[in-house]
């Protein structure tokens, strides 16, 4: 059986033709064994997002294939590919996206609803209770922090038992405090509970807690590091950032 949560396979993206045309993706290969938390930095405009679209079936490659649990995203028709997105992947992003109107325990459910699916509120409250938030899950978002309101974002990700949590920038809108707390309980899912986890990031700190991070630079991986420091990322970062400028 292959332990890979998620391959790439000479995946390229293009936007444009002709001379206009741009490569923000050229032929990167990657594979994210499962119960693995990897991150992707690079440079801006280095193609991390767009790598994170085209794995999480969010945009499809001009060549290549991506694959997620043994199923080929690029074959897939939109429908399909639509429930697949739905019911087997997890995003969250730098703005938590929650509706105003609803109490935390309503957004986390509303995955589910808008799935016809049936939403058991005791999942819904276990999930809230994974994420630290157990006690709120009446509270609006304005009556929450942003880390709260962050974690409540985690647990909608989380409501439908994905088999891959992608994040892009999750804590980019957070303090350093609210960000290692959140970075922790990532970590921990990974750790006690195997889920996969591939985040797009910035900052060194909140790579450092991956178990690897791939770098990107022009579109094409330009190495990796495996258990690094904050530090050590950091200074991969700066060598990569001048050889850009």
């Amino acid at each position: 059986m292959n332990n890979d949560a998620i391959r790439l396979r000479s995946v390229s993206r293009r936007y444009g033709a002709g001379e206009c045309a741009v490569t923000a993706l050229d032929q990167v290969s990657l594979s994210f064994p499962r119960a693995t938390f990897t991150a992707v930095m690079g440079p801006s405009g280095s193609g991390k997002s767009t790598l994170l679209q085209c794995a999480a079936g969010l945009d499809r490659p001009t060549s290549g294939s991506v694959t997620i649990g043994g199923t080929e995203l690029t074959r897939l028709s939109e429908t399909k590919l639509t429930l697949l997105r739905r019911d087997r992947i997890g995003f969250v992003f730098q703005a938590f996206n929650l509706m105003p109107s609803l109490t935390a325990e309503q957004n986390v459910s509303l995955p589910l609803k808008l799935a016809g699916k049936r939403v058991p509120k005791s999942h819904v409250r276990e999930v809230l209770d994974q994420v630290g938030l157990g006690g709120r899950a009446g509270h609006r978002p304005s009556e929450m922090s942003g880390g709260q309101q962050q974690r409540v974002a985690l647990a909608r990700a989380l409501v439908t038992r994905p088999d891959v949590l992608f994040g892009d920038e999750p804590t980019g809108a957070l303090d350093s405090r609210t960000s290692r707390e959140v970075l922790a309980l990532l970590r921990s899912m990974v750790d006690h509970e195997g889920r996969t986890i591939l985040m797009v990031s910035h900052d060194p700190m909140a790579a450092s807690c991956a178990d690897r991070v791939v770098f990107l630079v022009d579109g094409r991986v330009n190495g990796e590091l495996i258990g690094a420091s904050a530090d050590e990322i950091a200074a991969r970062m700066t060598k990569l950032e001048a050889v850009t400028c």
